[in-house]
């Protein structure tokens, strides 16, 4: 298929706009039998596991734990996807049941509720806007702020944006530590959903280890929560990070264009898609928000320019693990090697 150049499809958003809201609007709806179902089919299989694992390892030996923790991460992974349609009141009708269902879905995924929903939902109106960054998304420097940055700060920034500590220790310290506290800009509900997520997850965790001993605990749920938490961080990375992504100033700044370009369209094999709740559809929701993950993959096909827009493969998103920086004359994700290749912006003048 010949997808148009990234001019092309601006215009076509431009143009399109009522078109796009009346395509996705008969999706942004739950059904009630397809959330039941969907909790059913990812918990009960999560909880089976987790309790055949620890069974296993107090029986037997940790060998068996190589397979099942891999497939119990990814019945967490769905969970977390179930958590984030409650975020956006997308997974019931009732703002009741999205909230009390997605608050006991945020100790299963070590994440305060109510705290991240509101980083999430600021994530998600300023997603693209280079004046705007730096609540709920992977923090992103331009080349020109990357140059006047003192030495520590730079290394900091090549270290948290290296592949080493981005999928690898740094998913976990995010889910274990960084989930733990409020930011400066949290509102008291947002405060006390981390106090109170804190608390249970002691009591829980304190209760789970008096039944089958710390030791199994630890051997059962840290490999899980590390497989889990590598796999939701690479996702988020992947949705906005990635060739031909979009970043404009707030003065140019287009909340179609910032869903479309700058959200990908991961196009995932079937059985990864099911994990991952369809978020590889990332287009589609950032640009509907209310609808429920297993409602996207209709919606794609609801409007031809939903598809026009070019899938990012398992292949070219490894790629992304190269970009590190917005070079705002281009226009584009670029590498650190790009900083040998271009004078500061004040040099030029």
């Amino acid at each position: 298929m010949q997808f148009p150049t990234l001019p092309e499809l601006s215009y076509q958003i431009e143009i399109q706009r009522d078109a796009i809201r009346a395509a996705l609007k008969p999706y942004s709806h739950a059904s009630i039998p397809c959330s039941v179902w969907q909790l059913v089919n990812s918990l009960v299989p999560f909880f089976l596991l987790w309790g055949l694992a620890a069974y296993l390892y107090l029986n037997y030996s940790f060998w068996p734990l190589l397979i099942i923790t891999p497939l119990a991460a990814g019945f967490m992974v769905r969970a977390f996807i179930i958590f984030h349609d409650c975020c956006h009141g997308s997974f019931f009708q009732s703002k009741a049941a999205n909230d009390w269902v997605g608050r006991l879905l945020g100790l299963l995924v070590f994440t305060p509720y109510d705290h991240w929903k509101h980083n999430h939902s600021v994530h998600h109106a300023t997603a693209g806007n280079l004046d705007k960054r730096g609540v709920g998304d992977v923090q992103t420097w331009t080349v020109d702020e990357y140059r006047s940055k003192a030495w520590y700060a730079r290394l900091g920034y090549r270290l948290m944006r290296h592949p080493l500590v981005l999928l690898t220790v740094g998913p976990l310290l995010v889910f274990t530590i960084g989930h733990r506290f409020w930011t400066s800009t949290s509102g008291r509900s947002e405060k006390l959903s981390v106090v109170f997520t804190n608390i249970a997850l002691v009591l829980i965790l304190a209760l789970l280890m008096l039944l089958i001993g710390w030791r199994a605990f630890l051997a059962v749920q840290l490999p899980l929560l590390w497989i889990a938490s590598i796999c939701g961080v690479w996702l988020f990375y992947v949705q906005h990070n990635f060739d031909g992504t979009y970043w404009e100033r707030s003065q140019s700044w287009d909340f179609y264009k910032a869903g479309l370009m700058g959200s990908s369209y991961y196009k995932l094999p079937a059985l990864l898609n099911w994990f991952t709740g369809n978020i590889g559809f990332h287009h589609i929701h950032h640009l509907a928000p209310k609808i429920p993950n297993y409602y996207l993959r209709r919606a794609l096909a609801s409007a031809p320019i939903f598809q026009q827009v070019r899938p990012l493969t398992i292949w070219r998103s490894l790629k992304s693990l190269g970009y590190r920086l917005w070079d705002e004359e281009q226009k584009m994700m670029v590498g650190f090697s790009a900083l040998a290749s271009r004078q500061p912006r004040s040099s030029l003048m």
